[in-house]
C-alpha cells in the first residue's frame, strides 16, 4: 500500500497535479475517440469537449461516424462518446442500445434547443400583435402572395423533413398555406430577402442556428406544448384536431461508451460537465459557415477566450 501511495504521489508530482486526480486518471495513454457528425455545430460541441480532455492531459481523436450508425460502434467501445444527441430525432439505435446498457446518456450539452414558428423583428410592424399566435388571424392577408391568396404564407421546413408549419397551420385553424422550403439554403434566402426588403416572412426554424445570431428574429408565442396536444383532439384550443400548440421540447444530451467510466474516470466527469452556451455555438456557426473560418481556429479563439467556462470542467474531476 506504502509503495502504491508514494508511486501515485511522484506521478502526481511529475504531472503537476494531485495525487487523488493522477489516480484516477485512467488509461490517460489511450486514445479517446469522439465522434464527428454531419452539422456544424455538433462538430463544435465534440472540439470543445475534446480540447478540454487534452488540456487535462488526455490524447484525443475525431472520428467522422454517421448520426444512426455511431451508435453501434460506441456501444462496442471502438468509439467512445459523441456530443450532440437530439431527443427530437433520437435514432431507433440510440434507443436499443440504450436498453441494452451498452451506451450511457451523461447529461444535457447545455444546448437550449427550439424549434418553432420564427420572423425577422421588422415583421412587428407588419402585423403588430406578434408575437402572440392569435394576431395572425387578421394579419394573415399580409402575408398573402398569389401562389397562396386569400392565405397567408408560411415557408415550412424542406418536405423531407415533415409538415410541421402545416401540421399546426391547421391545428390552430391558422388561415395559411405551408409552402416547403426547397432546403435549409432556400430557408436562409428567404430570410435574407425578407430583411433586405422588410417584405413579411413566416418560417419554421430552429435553433442552435448561425442565422439567429446574424439577424434579429423573434419566436411565435404558440400554446404551450403538452403530450396529450400530438394526440387528443380535445386538449387546446381546437377540439376536433391535434398540434394546436408549440413544438415539443427537445434535449440535446452527451452519450459515451458504457465501458468509459472505469476506464477514464477523470474524463468521464470532464464530460458529464461539459456545457456549452447557445449563444457561443451560434456565434461560433457563424464565424465557420458564414465567414469562412476554420473550426480548429475558431474553436482555439474560444478556448483562449472563455477558460473561465471550461476551466471548472477540469477541476470537477480532480
Amino acid at each position: 500500500m506504502f509503495k502504491k501511495t508514494m508511486t501515485a504521489a511522484l506521478l502526481s508530482l511529475t504531472l503537476g497535479l494531485p495525487a487523488a486526480y493522477a489516480a484516477e486518471m485512467g488509461a490517460k495513454d489511450e486514445t479517446i475517440k469522439l465522434t464527428i457528425n454531419e452539422w456544424t455545430g455538433q462538430h463544435i460541441s465534440a472540439h470543445i469537449a475534446g480540447e478540454t480532455l487534452k488540456k487535462a492531459g488526455y490524447k484525443v481523436e475525431y472520428v467522422t461516424a454517421g448520426y444512426d450508425s455511431q451508435f453501434t460502434a460506441i456501444a462496442d467501445g471502438e468509439l467512445h462518446g459523441t456530443m450532440e444527441v437530439w431527443s427530437s430525432n433520437a435514432p431507433d439505435l440510440w434507443k436499443k442500445m440504450s436498453e441494452a446498457g451498452k451506451v450511457v446518456d451523461i447529461g444535457d450539452t447545455g444546448l437550449k434547443a427550439r424549434e418553432g414558428i420564427v420572423y425577422p423583428i421588422h415583421v412587428k410592424e407588419i402585423c403588430p400583435g406578434l408575437p402572440a399566435w392569435e394576431a395572425l388571424k387578421e394579419c394573415a392577408g399580409k402575408f398573402a402572395t398569389a401562389e397562396t391568396l386569400p392565405q397567408g404564407r408560411l415557408i415550412d421546413y424542406p418536405a423531407d423533413w415533415g409538415t410541421p408549419g402545416a401540421d399546426r397551420m391547421k391545428g390552430l385553424k391558422l388561415p395559411f398555406k405551408a409552402v416547403p422550403a426547397g432546403s435549409e439554403g432556400a430557408l436562409i434566402s428567404e430570410m435574407k430577402a425578407s430583411i433586405a426588403k422588410k417584405s413579411p416572412l413566416l418560417i419554421v426554424f430552429w435553433q442552435p442556428h448561425w442565422a439567429l445570431s446574424k439577424y434579429k428574429t423573434e419566436w411565435v408565442d404558440l400554446p404551450k406544448a403538452e403530450d396529450a396536444c400530438f394526440s387528443d383532439p380535445k386538449w387546446g384550443v381546437n377540439p376536433d384536431d391535434v398540434n394546436d400548440c408549440d413544438f415539443a421540447p427537445a434535449r440535446v444530451f452527451k452519450v459515451v461508451w458504457s465501458g468509459f467510466e472505469k476506464k477514464w474516470p477523470a474524463a468521464h466527469v470532464i464530460l458529464k460537465n461539459v456545457s456549452i452556451p447557445t449563444e457561443d455555438q451560434q456565434n461560433m456557426m457563424a464565424e465557420i459557415d458564414q465567414d469562412g473560418g476554420k473550426l480548429e481556429k475558431v474553436i482555439e479563439t474560444w478556448m483562449a477566450s472563455n477558460e473561465a467556462k471550461w476551466k471548472p470542467w477540469i477541476e470537477a474531476s480532480k
